[in-house]
């Protein structure tokens, strides 16, 4: 489903490792696109992050919508899946490979949180504060352009 106000922009896909760059350049185009060059790298590692945690643990698909939205001068990426299992913040042992997301999440943003759905899964996000003024835009042609597909399947758009 694709969504396109003035100030926001949805893209459903598979939490796949192809389709976490292609959102990661999603993400940062239609930033630039709203003169947000300052959050891009913020943005990026936050939706990577949320992205990449449901590929490695949501159940029964991998299946997400990526929602980001500029509303006065807050910018919020949120992360909807299925899977109605909360995720934890933990502390990763140093050596560990794995296990920092969330707290790379917290680490960027001004606030971070889950909204519980139930059993329609769970909706992860995080704020982060928009240079002013923050000029908003029509979202850029390209949001919403990544289909639920396999990764073969093509950006359009």
């Amino acid at each position: 489903m694709i969504s396109q106000p003035s100030r926001h922009c949805t893209v459903e896909l598979q939490a796949l490792p192809s389709r976490i760059g292609q959102v990661r350049r999603i993400v940062s185009a239609q930033l630039r696109y709203w003169h947000l060059d300052p959050l891009i790298d913020q943005a990026a590692l936050g939706v990577t992050e949320l992205l990449t945690n449901v590929h490695r643990h949501a159940e029964p698909d991998k299946v997400c919508t990526v929602e980001i939205e500029l509303l006065l001068d807050h910018l919020t990426v949120s992360v909807h899946d299925h899977d109605p299992r909360l995720p934890q913040l933990r502390d990763a042992d140093p050596f560990a490979t794995c296990g920092r997301g969330l707290a790379m999440v917290a680490a960027v943003s001004e606030n971070w949180g889950v909204r519980p759905l139930g059993d329609a899964g769970k909706t992860v996000w995080f704020t982060l504060s928009a240079p002013s003024p923050a000029v908003a835009l029509p979202s850029y042609p390209w949001c919403g352009a990544i289909a639920k597909t396999p990764a073969r399947s093509a950006v359009v758009g």
